[in-house]
């Protein structure tokens, strides 16, 4: 096999003459104006870096051992294409060579580095080195790092290197998607602009803010309007902020277990949080678990808030009507003697079925009612009266005859 030579590195005659042979004298090549027998000798420099390079060329596991290989630019070439590290050791020239570090960045982000100046200003180099290795941003130029294709690049990457980006980047990121911020510098994460843009999209985001911000009223106001785990993240200040806590409970009622004692006690405050969480009288006070009407915006948002309501509004037909209608499973916390009530009872069965499991023993054995279980599903029959079980008119309801 034919190897080029290096550039300015020539075949040349050895004055001392070798008479063993070996590897140089297949390395040193034919001298084309020599005759009969190839004289032997002693590598020169030139003839040892001309032996690296087609080693590099022919082995692809072989690392150049010379310490000035790096400084020819064939020699670098094939060296950091294997490994972009190797830029490191190259020459100042080569480092400013763009091929050259093309090559290196390529397969080694970090190689960037060791780029010059002008190359880490380059964005088709800096492109290549944080598509490879995104926290590598850092050694870009700083109009690089205000370049947004490649910050998103790099980001893409690698999240962690937003907090080498502009503010107008990072205002752009956390625009879409609040989180982000966890990724900016301390400094944006101190920027009020920053942190309003990014709760504004995702409240959670809030928990990325220091504590300053936290209890900066117009920020937690953003943040609890579009997340319910919002006012968890405000400052205690700001938790017992009854504007706050209403513009909580209003995006979502769960807030509320994250307001103070006072104001899950205040009227308004739970009226605006029953009305769009079905468990949200269980966050409330004894006092208006016991409000009826409190207890009546609970209910006929969801039925199923009848299971935290007082003793006494559970044997309150108004109230008990109002949380079987919106669900009939609720039936099992009524009163017992609700569930003597045949309209109740009824109400109950006829949005679901199986409610007839907590009727009393009495209307278990009312044929009315019975039926209207058993038309939803036959095996209701069960929860019958045996009278009842052996009736044709409740059979054939039940699909048994």
């Amino acid at each position: 096999m034919s190897l080029p030579l290096l550039p300015g590195l020539q075949r040349c005659r050895h004055p001392k003459a070798a008479t063993t042979g070996g590897v140089w004298s297949g390395l040193r090549g034919t001298d084309e104006e020599a005759e009969g027998e190839v004289e032997l000798h002693e590598p020169t420099e030139q003839e040892m870096l001309q032996y690296e390079f087609m080693m590099l060329r022919l082995d692809p596991k072989y690392e150049a051992k010379r310490k000035n290989a790096m400084r020819h630019r064939e020699i670098a070439l094939a060296v950091v294409r294997r490994n972009g590290y190797a830029l490191f050791y190259a020459s100042k020239e080569l480092q400013n060579d763009k091929e050259v570090v093309m090559a290196a960045v390529e397969n080694y982000g970090r190689a960037l580095q060791y780029a010059s100046k002008e190359l880490q200003n380059d964005k088709e180099v800096v492109m290549a080195a944080v598509k490879n290795n995104g926290p590598m941003l850092e050694y870009a130029s700083k109009e690089l790092q205000n370049d947004k294709e490649v910050v998103m690049a790099a980001v893409k990457d690698n999240k962690y290197v937003l907090k080498y980006a502009s503010k107008e980047l990072v205002m752009a990121t956390v625009k879409q998607s609040g989180d982000e911020l966890q990724y900016a510098s301390k400094e944006l994460q101190n920027d009020k602009e920053v942190v309003m843009a990014a709760v504004e999209n995702k409240g959670d985001a809030l928990q990325y803010a220091p504590k300053e911000l936290q209890n900066d009223k117009e920020v937690v106001m953003a943040a609890v309007e579009n997340y319910r785990d919002a006012l968890r993240l405000a400052s205690k200040e700001l938790q017992n902020d009854k504007e706050v806590v209403m513009a909580a409970v209003k995006n979502s009622g769960y807030a509320l277990q994250y307001a103070p004692k006072e104001l899950q006690n205040d009227k308004e405050v739970v009226m605006a949080a029953v009305e769009n969480y079905r468990y949200a009288l269980r966050l409330a006070s004894e006092e208006l678990q016991n409000d009826k009407e409190v207890v009546m915006a609970a209910v006929e948002n969801n039925g199923d808030a009848l299971e935290y309501v007082s003793k006494e509004l559970q044997n309150d037909k108004e109230v008990v009507m109002a949380a079987v209608k919106k669900d009939g499973d609720v039936l099992r916390y009524a009163s017992k003697e609700l569930q003597k009530d045949k309209e109740v009872v009824m109400a109950a069965v006829e949005q679901n079925g199986p409610m007839l499991e907590y009727a009393s023993k009495e209307l278990k054995n009312d044929k009315e009612v019975v039926m209207a279980a058993v038309k939803q599903s036959s095996y209701l029959i069960a929860y019958a009266s045996k009278e009842l079980q052996k009736d044709e008119d409740v059979l054939r309801a039940a699909g048994k005859l």
